[in-house]
């Protein structure tokens, strides 16, 4: 089984600023909610855990897991999605009048990088890389396997299983130290 999480919450997330690969750490709301995530998913059995290397998510596996015997490897392929110099700015999501608010607002428009910002093809790219030389090798072992990463990146792992079109990118939704079982 394949199972993916996003962090818990960081400062960033409640103040709304773009996070990207900016390295944020958890705030205490965020570790409370891996601690509840640890808990209510103790019983799914686990075979190894990939992360991002970034903090906020490394974290929250290292707390969701802790007194489980569970490998958590880190893998610079799941990192969050790279904003570019939008990174650390407030409202991108819902302020139209940003330049990279098209990656959100209309995902299929988005085709050129702005202001160093990562595009859709990287992205893919990357997880796709991830998925086709670690995870699919595991699953043939039948291995039980889960992804603590972010939310772009882990949409796009999603996306890319479920054969979702870009313009559903956003649809699925993730939330926060939520478990969702994808294979």
């Amino acid at each position: 089984m394949l199972y993916i999480m996003r962090h818990g919450r960081t400062d960033w997330n409640d103040c709304h600023k773009l996070q990207g690969r900016t390295d944020i750490p958890l705030n205490e709301e965020g570790r409370l909610m891996a601690e509840r995530a640890g808990k209510e998913y103790q019983d799914i059995p686990l075979d190894l855990c990939y992360s991002s290397p970034l903090i906020r998510a490394k974290e929250t596996a290292e707390i969701v897991l802790y007194g489980r015997k569970v490998p958590i490897l880190t893998d610079d392929r799941l990192q969050e999605m790279c904003f570019g110099k939008y990174e650390g700015q407030k409202n991108v999501f819902s302020d139209l009048s940003s330049p990279i608010n098209p990656l959100f607002t209309a995902p299929e428009k988005y085709t050129v990088s702005v202001g160093g910002a990562e595009t859709f093809v990287e992205l893919f790219t990357r997880t796709g890389s991830f998925l086709k030389e670690i995870i699919n090798p595991l699953m043939e072992k039948e291995k039980n396997v889960l992804i603590v990463g972010h939310g772009a990146m882990n949409l796009s792992i999603i996306s890319q299983i479920r054969h979702l079109p870009i313009e559903q990118f956003w649809n699925p939704g993730i939330e926060s130290c939520k478990m969702i079982r994808l294979i």
